[in-house]
């Protein structure tokens, strides 16, 4: 027996940690700040209709996450499928470009926690706490997966807890029960029938929501170590997406019903990520909680530091998963006799200190330039999704195989992977189409960096190790047996 046949990795995580993973993924400042600039923009059924709409996007990409995850649950989850039922390039492109995009997200978050803590101690440098904040991931990524899984079951569930809190205080405070001195009809009814800006602006609020659903597909990643996949993902998959549905669409009537869309203080929290000015925060403020700023700072923290957490873990074993097909130095694919995979974490880390560049001069305008470049990864990565599924399917009937012995089987196939294609690609061309039409090429750059740091490596293996798209009768469809 082989030391890396010794040290493989556990399966540890429970349905509850698969759930919440996937949920506190996708649920963080984006609902927290972000929904609040999105009713601005759009209006109360304008920012409603395009959450929505990507909502059900998501539920398409986890339905066809899910058949995959189950049919072959690994941590490598969508860059192993990429390279198994596409294209090895196209696998080794998707997987490079997601673990770059969530340590960079490591990054982002760690300085975001910086900023946040400074809210109680202004006078105490941002660095101290990022580098604090850095460390308690590391240790608690190093220890063990399930160590991982119960700390990211706990701190989603503070995110859950401030969120239906929130519902039931918004409810009450539109029935009048709380006063709360606004106007709900006025308020719901502003605009067009409560649409503000015309299609334009909804597809502007179209692109928020987008970044604030990603996380979702952390599902497939923990399918690889969780201890019944069969069961536990297609049960994650049904409860997160209603949940997330019920919370983002419930946040964002509470918060048109009780704060009106010209509310200055909505735009603020989007251009000045002031904490104070969360929407959450105003509503709580005006039904009298006297401890609102205070109360949703911590849970932002609790946020920032749940997605940094999860970041890690999804950069750390898609790194690892690189490295045992060959796509990645062998050095990642060794495994502590935890089944943690070091080197992977040690590197994730390295690129999470890039949060300090942010205090050094000169270091703002390259940390812009690195988030710039991970900023459409997550959407590549849902293209990604959506493309394997598609060729999974056929391959798999293809090889004289009967869907109905799936475990799992995804929803109006092949409806839902090729409307969640076509609605990821809008996502990508509609970041800034100003930035064309007046050519203005630094915009074009910054916002569309992501596309080149995706299609150049995977050129690069395609014309270097000569691949082809595998045809369908010989995709690899062989289920191995899992480590154990």
């Amino acid at each position: 027996m082989t030391e890396q046949q010794h040290n493989s990795i556990k399966h540890q995580l429970k349905t509850r940690h698969v759930s919440m993973i996937a949920l506190g993924g996708s649920i963080g400042t984006g609902l927290f700040l972000s929904s609040g600039a999105s009713v601005s923009q759009a209006g109360p059924f304008g920012a409603m209709l395009a959450y929505l709409l990507i909502g059900i996007m998501v539920f398409f990409l986890m339905t066809s996450l899910g058949e995959m995850a189950t049919y072959l649950p690994t941590s490598g989850s969508f860059s192993e499928y990429g390279s198994r039922f596409v294209d090895p390039a196209f696998g080794f492109a998707l997987g490079w470009n997601y673990w770059f995009n969530w340590a960079i997200t490591l990054a982002v978050d760690t300085a975001t926690v910086g900023l946040v803590a400074q809210f109680w101690l202004p006078d105490v440098p941002s660095w101290i706490f990022s580098a604090i904040a850095l460390v308690l991931i590391f240790l608690i990524n190093l220890f063990s997966v399930s160590t991982f899984g119960e700390t990211e079951f706990w701190l989603s569930l503070i995110k859950v807890v401030t969120i239906c809190f929130f519902l039931f205080i918004g409810v009450l405070a539109i029935f009048g029960i709380v006063h709360a001195n606004v106007d709900v009809t006025k308020n719901l009814t502003v605009g067009n029938h409560g649409f503000v800006g015309g299609w334009q602006a909804v597809l502007s609020v179209f692109v928020v929501a987008g970044f604030s659903f990603q996380g979702t597909e952390l599902i497939g990643i923990t399918a690889g170590e969780a201890e019944d996949a069969e069961k536990s993902v297609p049960k994650a998959i049904h409860s997160v997406f209603w949940r997330i549905l019920l919370f983002y669409i419930g946040a964002i009537f509470v918060i048109s019903a009780l704060v009106y869309y010209q509310d200055p203080r909505l735009l603020s929290a989007a251009d000045s990520g002031n904490v104070v000015m969360s929407p959450f925060t105003i509503v709580f403020k005006n039904a009298g909680i006297a401890f609102a700023a205070s109360l949703m700072n911590a849970v932002i923290l609790t946020s920032v530091l749940s997605a940094a957490n999860s970041g890690t873990y999804a950069s750390t074993r898609t790194l690892y998963a690189l490295a045992q097909k060959g796509q990645a130095p062998k050095i990642f694919a060794k495994l502590t006799k935890q089944g943690v995979p070091l080197a992977a974490l040690v590197l994730t880390m390295l690129v999470g200190m890039l949060a300090f560049l942010s205090n050094m001069k000169g270091g703002e305008e390259i940390y812009t330039w690195l988030v710039a470049a991970s900023g459409l990864t997550g959407f590549l990565a849902w293209m990604g999704i959506a493309i394997a599924h598609l060729r999974f399917r056929r391959a798999y009937v293809a090889q004289g195989k009967s869907v109905d012995n799936l475990v799992y089987r995804a929803r109006l196939f092949p409806f839902g992977p090729i409307l969640a294609l076509v609605m990821a690609i809008v996502v990508i061309i509609f970041q800034d189409p100003d930035s064309f039409i007046h050519f203005d090429w630094e915009k074009i750059a910054v916002t569309y960096l992501a596309v080149p740091i995706f299609v150049i490596p995977y050129l690069i293996y395609k014309i270097k190790n000569k691949t082809k798209v595998i045809p369908l009768q010989e995709v690899n469809l062989e289920k191995p047996a899992r480590e154990e």
